[in-house]
């Protein structure tokens, strides 16, 4: 994998990454990374989220690793569950961050289109870090996830929904996560060569 150029594109949430988020701090840090950027960040709407995931992955011209945060790891299932095979294919991992549970009885009402939350298998590897004291996803639902998405999991204590308001706007550790993923990735290039 290290041989082949990869791309990273940044799947914000419901509302955005703002400058602060560490989202936007990794899009700065990390080479070859780009942003999808949403029509409408404050009410989204599923479809249009999903193809415009499908329209930047379809833009990438070398595979791509996806870091998405809470509605955008939700849009990362519902794009993976009707994608063309051949971006499927381009689509090297994901690093899923504080998954919104778009299913749970206090959601926002501009989430709620995003339900229900695909269950199939991830057709590549995945890495969901969620938090045990989220108002977003609770450990229990983010484990639910990852274990239907077939993805590794890391249930961290104490961090809430991973974003600004929580304390995390450069997120250093976050990249133990992205590095976990990306030797997932090298194993499973060398078992599938």
């Amino acid at each position: 994998m290290r041989s082949e150029s990869i791309r990273y594109l940044i799947v914000p949430g419901w509302q955005g990454s703002p400058d602060e988020h560490w989202q936007s701090h990794w899009q700065r840090s990390l080479p070859n990374s780009q942003r999808v950027e949403q029509a409408d960040w404050l009410s989204p709407d599923r479809a249009a989220w999903v193809n415009e995931l499908n329209r930047a992955i379809a833009a990438q011209p070398t595979p791509v690793i996806l870091i998405a945060h809470s509605l955008g790891c939700v849009t990362v299932a519902h794009w993976a569950a009707n994608a063309p095979v051949d971006l499927l294919r381009r689509v090297r991992g994901a690093l899923l961050v504080a998954p919104a549970d778009v299913e749970r009885p206090a959601c926002p009402d501009a989430l709620k289109g995003f339900a229900p939350i695909p269950r199939e298998l991830l057709p590549f590897p995945t890495q969901l870090v969620g938090s045990d004291n989220d108002a977003a996803a609770s450990a229990a639902r983010a484990i639910e996830l990852a274990r239907d998405w077939g993805a590794e999991t890391a249930i961290l204590s104490g961090v809430g929904h991973i974003n600004v308001k929580s304390g995390h706007q450069r997120w250093e550790r976050g990249f133990s996560y992205l590095y976990r993923l990306q030797n997932r990735i090298e194993q499973h290039a060398r078992r599938s060569a």
